[in-house]
């Protein structure tokens, strides 16, 4: 449970500096990792991001404090992280549906967000199916683009890429060339926090041991022992849920950790939304 409690660190870690301006790569040191991936295994496990989790605490407490003390309303926004009244009153209208003044006055209903706390599912009823590969270094061949952790931005745009390869011919492309052990396109994420903070690129590729055809990019996955989890259903929920699943009930009791290397997703060209289609999560694990 040594995860569970790392990952709770850095939520006691926020708490404790609501009040001032924290950092992800400050967050992510107390849970020992690196920004990319917290920010990841956050977002999975709540199903928001850290900056909304901070401005909603935030919120919370300013809205406490607005209706509990005479504190001016200037000095809540200085203190919650708001350049400007005006600022803070924005913010604070759109979380609790009211402003700040009508708060303290007692119109309307505020929006109390309470203290984020861990709790692990273990279940047995329903087995997590996988099982572990060892492969050397191995080539993917695709089309790669930077994205941006903060605040979900990854969230929006890999969806977007992904109708962009299916009307490019790219996707088809890839199929065609795939020519590896891997049978199908693979979603890539690569973490480069260690050089670009708060980034990661997402390849949508294929393994491929040939020439890199034109127009395709070559990347190169290392040796690594693999933890394979067969997904079932459509997509992208059927996807979605076995993220969710592996964290919150697989690694906390599997005594596997994850290595940070590349993590691939691999979808096939059956029918997106049939519920038998079959996918795989390759998680690098150690």
């Amino acid at each position: 449970m040594a995860w569970v409690e790392s990952l709770q660190r850095a939520i006691d870690y926020m708490e404790d500096h609501l009040s001032e301006d924290i950092t992800i790569e400050e967050i992510a040191k107390q849970a020992h990792s690196s920004p990319f991936h917290f920010q990841r295994t956050f977002t999975l496990l709540t199903d928001i991001t850290i900056g909304d989790y901070l401005r909603r605490r935030r919120l919370s407490l300013a809205a406490k404090e607005l209706t509990g003390t005479d504190t001016k309303i200037i000095d809540l926004a200085c203190r919650y992280g708001y350049d400007t009244p005006e600022a803070f009153s924005k913010a604070f209208r759109k979380q609790h549906g009211v402003t700040p003044t009508e708060a303290r006055k007692g119109i309307g209903k505020l929006q109390f967000y309470n203290r984020l706390v861990i709790q692990v599912s273990l279940k047995g009823a329903e087995p997590v199916k996988y099982h572990i590969v060892e492969r050397e270094a191995f080539q993917v061949v695709g089309v790669k683009r930077a994205f941006s952790c903060e605040n979900g931005q990854n969230l929006e745009g890999i969806p977007k890429m992904w109708q962009e390869v299916h009307q490019n011919g790219v996707n088809d492309l890839l199929f065609r060339v795939n020519s590896g052990q891997i049978k199908g396109v693979l979603g890539v994420c690569v973490d480069q926090s260690a050089v670009r903070p708060e980034e990661m690129d997402y390849w949508i590729a294929t393994e491929c041991d040939q020439e890199v055809p034109e127009g395709l990019e070559k990347l190169d996955i290392p040796a690594s022992k693999w933890a394979v989890f067969e997904v079932r259903g459509p997509m992208p929920d059927a996807m979605q849920s076995a993220w969710k699943r592996i964290f919150s009930e697989w690694f906390p009791s599997s005594g596997y950790e994850y290595t940070g290397t590349a993590e691939l997703e691999v979808y096939t060209d059956e029918d997106p939304s049939s519920p038998d289609l079959y996918s795989e999560i390759w998680i690098p694990v150690k």
